[in-house]
């Protein structure tokens, strides 16, 4: 960890007082996508935080939960090799002192595309960002457009509770055959990570919704959604176990 300041306690107080702060909350298992983020902060900002929090409360489905790769040493070497000054490193009981009885709900944006097929979870995904962003007091944190509907809510969130952070979205970084780089893509068998990129391809086409949708099940995809809101193109499938979401431009 040379190089790399890691707290694992949740501390208070102006640890970063009088210093421009750039922020990029993770769930781990960190790729290319995640170390543009922490680039793009870098440039942006005189230090640099990261937190590696796996969150218990957006996971619908326990058993994704338990899925959900965890190499944290890693991890961490790589935060250190990308320039990170300072993680956090909580563990769910210092997140949760509560035990998640008080939350955060969106009631308009949150309500479709992956809302509607993940019951909860963008409740859990607001209320530790929203924890996460008044524990750390970033000038500036860094988001993902892959995640797009995410983005949007928590941007929204930041505005409507008068929260000091700049939310700052950054473009979707892709593996050189169009996938959409996401940890979860380290739990494609090789045959389904073979055939994961024709959702991008068939997303940026220029056929219905209902047509590439159709597409996508005879390539044996189980699709949950292809919709179009907010100027862009929507994606959500299921190839074996793994969900791959994305988003294009419309």
């Amino acid at each position: 960890m040379k190089g790399i300041r890691q707290w694992r306690r949740l501390r208070t107080g102006p640890l970063f007082a009088g210093k421009e702060l750039g922020f990029v909350p993770t769930m781990g298992a960190l790729h290319e996508g995640h170390l543009s983020l922490l680039r793009r902060a870098r440039r942006e900002n005189r230090l640099v935080a990261a937190s590696v929090f796996v969150n218990p409360t957006q996971f619908n489905d326990k058993s994704d939960l338990a899925r959900y790769p965890r190499p944290v040493a890693e991890d961490v070497k790589k935060l250190a090799e990308a320039g990170t000054d300072f993680l956090l490193l909580p563990a769910a009981a210092e997140m949760y002192p509560d035990g998640y009885t008080y939350k955060v709900t969106e009631s308009e944006a949150s309500a479709g595309l992956c809302g509607a097929h993940r019951p909860g979870h963008f409740d859990g995904v607001l209320t530790v960002v929203l924890k996460l962003l008044n524990l750390v007091k970033a000038d500036r944190a860094y988001f993902g457009e892959k995640d797009f509907q995410q983005f949007r809510l928590i941007k929204g969130m930041a505005a409507a509770f008068f929260l000091d952070t700049e939310i700052v979205p950054c473009p979707t970084l892709r593996e050189p055959d169009g996938l959409a780089m996401s940890s979860r893509n380290l739990l494609l068998e090789p045959a389904h990570r073979d055939l994961a990129p024709a959702l991008y391809r068939h997303l940026r086409s220029k056929a219905r919704p209902a047509d590439i949708k159709r597409r996508l099940r005879a390539l044996g995809f189980e699709p949950d959604y292809v919709e179009e809101r907010w100027g862009r193109r929507f994606a959500a499938a299921k190839l074996g176990k793994v969900r791959l979401i994305d988003n294009v431009k419309a």
